[in-house]
């Protein structure tokens, strides 16, 4: 991706999208271009590789590691609170309160100088990428956002394609496993869920670039996540696998029932016909929904306006 660091404004990002019409606008978009953009340059850096496979671990990949461990360390500091309702432990808002009040620190700690006047735009997707404090409940609107700070600081030449793999393999692995421990902890609600019709009450993007790890599997085929013994020896080395494990740890009651879309999905026939439906639904059921978009907001990096045709 072209580095824009040194034509960079430092802007501050406006919700722009209001209605269904505002979304045609946004799919005609700088913004959504580079965002789809990137999900591809991801998805084709992990086709056909495990998450222990060797990758080039940059000094950026490694301080962006090293970053969530400190937020990972952070939730000790907040213990759920006694509270009787089912979704929504208040001690989330607690812990949210000290990402939003260190994250200056943290993107100086994280980020090369240079970057430096980029800080107040990058904050904003970094800081909505664990959930919103106000409602206590997290999906895939919030994982876009943190998918959007790591496009950030690729757009402002912070990563190079050697990174690609790493990103989603190492930095997106730990961030999922955070958000998972921050669900749990605080029994953050779904945002945006639609019950047992939607694919994953949380995520999305692990099964776009998790089925891509897949493609051409000698032995995995999809309808091999309805075993529930394959989904445990395979959560560590594939993401997909290590969702429908997750969702085995929160749900009761048949894989058919909780989940019919992701049991509908394992009849299709090859991994590579999941990844390009994956990458649809991606565009249909996240970026062009109004409920999820309309909280992203658009400033320098992402902008708002047609891109060339």
């Amino acid at each position: 991706m072209e580095s824009l660091l040194s034509t960079y404004i430092p802007t501050i990002p406006q919700k722009c999208i209001f209605k269904q019409s505002d979304i045609d606008i946004f799919t005609r978009s700088k913004a959504f271009e580079r965002l789809m953009t990137f999900v591809g340059l991801l998805n084709t850096s992990v086709t056909k590789k495990k998450i222990s496979d060797p990758c080039p671990i940059s000094e950026q990949t490694q301080r962006i590691l090293d970053m969530l461990e400190e937020m990972d360390d952070w939730l000790a500091e907040f213990p759920p609170l006694d509270n009787p309702q089912r979704f929504g432990n208040k001690a989330f808002r607690q812990w949210a309160n000290k990402v939003e009040q260190e994250a200056d620190n943290l993107m100086r700690k994280t980020l090369p100088e240079s970057m430096y006047p980029a800080i107040p735009e990058l904050t904003i997707y970094l800081a909505g990428g664990f959930g919103n404090s106000t409602r206590i409940d997290y999906g895939s609107g919030h994982e876009l956002n943190f998918f959007a700070w790591l496009c950030g600081i690729a757009l402002l030449g912070g990563f190079t394609s050697d990174d690609y793999q790493a990103i989603v393999l190492r930095i997106f692995v730990r961030y999922l496993e955070l958000v998972r421990k921050i669900q749990r902890t605080y029994t953050l609600e779904p945002a945006g869920s639609h019950g047992v019709w939607g694919l994953d009450d949380y995520q999305f993007l692990p099964y776009v670039w998790g089925s891509a790890q897949l493609i051409d599997h000698p032995r995995l085929k999809p309808r091999s996540v309805t075993s529930r013994d394959t989904v445990d020896v395979m959560a560590g080395e594939n993401m997909y696998f290590r969702c429908i494990q997750y969702i085995h740890e929160v749900k009761r009651g048949p894989f058919h029932e909780h989940s019919p879309m992701l049991h509908d999905i394992s009849g299709v026939i090859s991994w590579s016909k999941v990844n390009t439906g994956m990458t649809k639904m991606y565009m249909a059921e996240v970026l062009k929904k109004v409920p999820v978009v309309q909280h992203f907001l658009f400033g320098y990096l992402f902008p708002f306006e047609e891109a060339s045709p």
